[in-house]
């Protein structure tokens, strides 16, 4: 019978700092500049040593994934229970290593199903609870636009203008800023409806 592989405890500090030297090279080169040996050298250590605290590349994305998510969960629930939810669910969607972030895992995503699945089952619980936050909020704007669509605008504008701006593209980009924070100023300073 095989002995289970030794594997280095969560809270470590190497661990850490090998999940934030990952995270740090898929924001700057993309999941396709992440190596054992590239993260190894970034973070000053030995690839055995990458491999002790993570079996497989999969188990440090799959570690980074969680958590980010996790981080950005607890991070939701404040901006979510702030005075103008839309404004601060716009601005938290509006981090640009965040949004490259997550555009990296869904890439790494289309080429690993572990990966899909985890990505998609974060985005689903990030959802869920934005949309029970809002549904309130929106029906006492009056706004004829479903809590759910909001939702899914906002996350695809956001996102979009993020990695547009971070090709270099400026076309139209401030402008598309300055319309979607008019709108939401607009809509949150409102009078409750009825």
């Amino acid at each position: 019978m095989a002995t289970p592989r030794r594997m280095g405890t969560e809270t470590s500090e190497t661990r850490v700092r090998l999940l934030d030297v990952t995270e740090r090279i898929m924001i700057d080169d993309g999941y396709a500049a992440v190596s054992s040996r590239r993260i190894a050298k970034d973070a000053g250590v030995t690839p055995a040593l990458v491999h002790y605290y993570f079996g497989t590349l999969d188990d440090l994305f799959l570690a980074l994934l969680r958590r980010r998510a996790e981080q950005q969960l607890a991070r939701q629930q404040r901006k979510l229970s702030a005075e103008r939810p839309l404004r601060s669910l716009w601005e938290a969607s509006k981090d640009r290593d965040g949004a490259r972030l997550l555009t990296e895992l869904m890439a790494l995503a289309n080429h690993r199903k572990v990966i899909q699945t985890e990505l998609a089952e974060y985005a689903e619980r990030f959802r869920a609870i934005q949309l029970k936050a809002l549904e309130d909020h929106v029906a006492d704007l009056g706004v004829d636009v479903p809590p759910v669509v909001l939702l899914v605008l906002i996350a695809g504008m956001s996102r979009s203008l993020v990695l547009e701006a971070s090709l270099g593209m400026t076309t139209g980009i401030a402008e598309t800023y300055e319309v979607i924070e008019r709108y939401l100023d607009q809509l949150e300073a409102a009078p409750p409806a009825g």
